[in-house]
């Protein structure tokens, strides 16, 4: 089972390494990977950091229209794998994540899954979050992003791909779900808290309540709401 890891960037020079280092120790674990790396237009040292990096196989580089749902989009139609793995630029993979999917994968009646979800630092309230993310995640089955979502490449072109609008991530999720329910994988993934600490943790927890509380009641999501979201 070949495994393609997508990873969409912009300007993400700062947080890459890491998130690369994380990836190079899980493709240590599974030999059929291939990782394509989508550059919205970065105008920092983003593509020189994936270009150097030194995951087993070394990523490909595309170009793609500025916005994660075409970026995405862009990684995948290149993408040979029979499972489409969407890991967002800040988000660091556990070491033995592919071997997870896989495992996931390999059950009948697999269609998408995602990770249990932990922000970076100790800070009392961002966990918090976290765990109501996740609660949130079992309950609705949709997961955000930064959960680095994985899906059944048959199941991804069935749906037409990722929406090209707000909040891409649950629009797929919820076209998903309806072909079955999906993996929801023990292992914590860990995601930058830099965002959250920059705009404040209530205040971009606020935010997150906000667009969901929109997209429940299918008002319009305000378009403030994702000037620094990529």
């Amino acid at each position: 089972m070949m495994i393609s890891v997508i990873i969409p960037f912009l300007n993400e020079a700062a947080a890459l390494p890491d998130t690369l280092l994380h990836l190079a120790r899980a493709t240590a674990h599974w030999r059929d990977v291939e990782v394509i790396a989508v550059d919205g237009g970065s105008t920092d040292a983003s593509h020189a950091v994936v270009a150097s990096a030194s995951c087993v196989p070394r990523p490909s580089v595309l170009a793609a229209e500025r916005g994660r749902a075409r970026q995405q989009n862009a990684g995948a139609a290149a993408a040979r794998g029979d499972v489409l793995l969407f890991l967002h630029a800040d988000t660091a993979l556990p070491e033995r994540a592919l071997v997870a999917i896989g495992d996931a994968a390999s059950m009948a009646g697999f269609v998408y899954g995602g990770f249990h979800h932990r922000f970076s630092g100790n800070d009392w309230r961002l966990a918090l979050i976290s765990a109501l993310h996740n609660y949130r995640c079992s309950k609705a089955l949709t997961f955000y992003g930064d959960q680095a979502l994985f899906v059944a490449r048959k199941a991804f072109e069935r749906v037409g791909g990722f929406p090209d609008r707000q909040v891409e991530d649950i629009a797929l999720c919820e076209q998903l779900r309806e072909l079955g329910r999906p993996a929801f994988l023990p292992d914590e993934i860990v995601t930058s808290a830099r965002k959250f600490e920059q705009m404040g943790v209530w205040r971009s927890f606020a935010r997150v309540l906000a667009i969901l509380l929109c997209r429940k009641t299918g008002r319009p999501l305000p378009q403030a709401f994702f000037a620094d979201i990529r």
